[in-house]
């Protein structure tokens, strides 16, 4: 941010913008997280915040100007080095931090460069200050604050999905924990230690399995469950991808019982198990799948019947296509094992005619698609959802039941499955450069 004008936050998002162009450019979307403290870390590039100083925090210098604002220091908070701590008792720190996420959802809410945003308060916005005396309203967001400042966030954002850290269930940071109103709220988790030695109850003290059950059971079914490999020990980055796992857990196991989207593993190529192969393979294992279980068209429509393959819903809006035209319903929430059927209506479709199907959404980048399985042998009863070319209405209606490679007079004809085989995409309709092998099927157990 440049400053302040009357109430309106003056921005410069030049860098930012930067930085999300360069993601997209290489086919992926930005994970966003905006901290304040940050150990040990010195800011550059931001002359309206603390430049030049280990650990400062990134408060802009308009608020810290202020004679009533006065911020605490550890000189090696939890072992981390020199931190700085915001001063939350300062009213207009606390109306700059939600006017800053009002600001930001206003301009990047509907982004398809922007998969998920995470928020939050503490050392790197994980909800914790390790190594330091917790002060509330003093060194750490006062619980009223975090209350209100969380239902906001909940006002902001309609097409990005927003995260808290599971650390916000410690009960004496935040007022989340065994809150109805506050655990209503539409927000993910993220796992900032995800696979370290003691992660579950069952391998030991079990902290972040217990904070995923406080505040996160049954959450994934509706927002997202992600997070970052442990950094406790090196082998952790290093070792995850192990396919015979790591401390007895592989990440197939792991990823699939808390229903992880995505993961950040930016150590793992330092070990010996990141190759290239290997992490499109454990890449390719998170989130959704979709597969294409049943199609039939007639002469006004198309019902294609998708079912969830993967460990995960999918969090944002996505609809079967054909010939340009999306179903009316999303894909968005339907469950892992879950099957629907999808009605595109509204086509010209000539009888020898068998359009292309793909899965399009705003929220992908630009041309790309979301790629499917496709599992079907042609010999399937003409499936529900077609509309009766008469009457208009959506029922079970005469067709043609098509299924790769073959078209209604059974020759090589089908479209089905080009957007998967012909475009170079993985699994999350992000451009590759190489053919994935195994991409649309799930890993096998080991």
């Amino acid at each position: 941010m440049k400053g302040k004008t009357d109430d309106k936050i003056d921005y410069d998002w030049s860098s930012f913008e930067k930085m999300l162009n360069d993601i997209k450019s290489r086919g992926h979307q930005a994970i966003v997280r905006f901290r304040i403290e940050y150990p040990s870390e010195t800011i550059e590039n931001a002359p309206n915040c603390t430049e030049g100083v280990k650990g400062a925090t990134a408060v802009p210098l308009y608020i810290k100007a202020n004679k009533s604002y006065s911020e605490t220091f550890n000189k090696d908070a939890g072992g981390d080095g020199p931190t700085y701590y915001a001063d939350w008792k300062n009213e207009e720190l606390k109306w700059f931090y939600k006017q800053f996420y009002t600001d930001f959802a206003a301009k990047y809410d509907t982004d398809p460069r922007i998969a998920f945003v995470q928020a939050g308060f503490g050392h790197w916005a994980e909800y914790h200050i390790y190594g330091t005396t917790l002060k509330l309203d003093t060194n750490f967001a006062g619980k009223d604050y975090q209350s209100a400042f969380l239902q906001h966030l909940d006002t902001l954002f309609h097409e990005t999905p927003w995260s808290i850290s599971i650390d916000a269930a410690d009960k004496n940071y935040t007022p989340i924990a065994g809150n109805k109103t506050l655990l209503g709220l539409k927000f993910g988790l993220f796992d900032d230690s995800f696979m370290h030695k003691e992660h579950d109850i069952s391998q030991g003290d079990g902290d972040n399995e217990k904070n995923w059950q406080a505040i996160g059971e049954n959450r994934w079914k509706t927002s997202p469950a992600g997070g970052e490999i442990s950094y406790y020990e090196d082998k952790d980055q290093h070792e995850f991808l192990n396919p015979a796992g790591l401390y007895g857990v592989t990440w197939e196991d792991a990823a699939a019982k808390y229903h992880m989207t995505y993961v950040i593993g930016n150590d793992a190529p330092e070990g010996k198990y990141a190759t290239k192969d290997r992490v499109y393979e454990a890449s390719s294992y998170a989130g959704y799948k979709f597969e294409i279980t049943g199609y039939a068209v007639n002469k006004v429509s198309a019902a294609v019947r998708v079912k969830n393959i993967g460990i995960a819903p999918l969090y944002h809006n996505a609809y079967v296509t054909v010939k340009g035209v999306r179903s009316k319903a999303s894909l968005k929430g339907l469950l892992p094992g879950e099957e629907a059927t999808y009605t595109v209506a509204g086509l010209e479709i000539g009888d020898k005619e068998s359009p292309e199907v793909t899965i399009t959404g705003d929220k992908l980048l630009k041309d790309a698609t979301i790629p499917y399985k496709a599992k079907l042998d042609g010999s399937a009863d003409v499936i529900e959802g077609l509309v009766d070319e008469e009457s208009g209405t959506t029922a079970i209606a005469g067709g043609r039941v098509l299924s790769p490679g073959k078209d209604a007079a059974g020759k090589d004809a089908s479209n089905l499955g080009k957007a998967r085989g012909n475009k170079l995409t993985d699994l999350k309709g992000r451009n590759v450069k190489h053919k994935g092998q195994g991409a649309f099927y799930p890993v096998p157990k080991r």
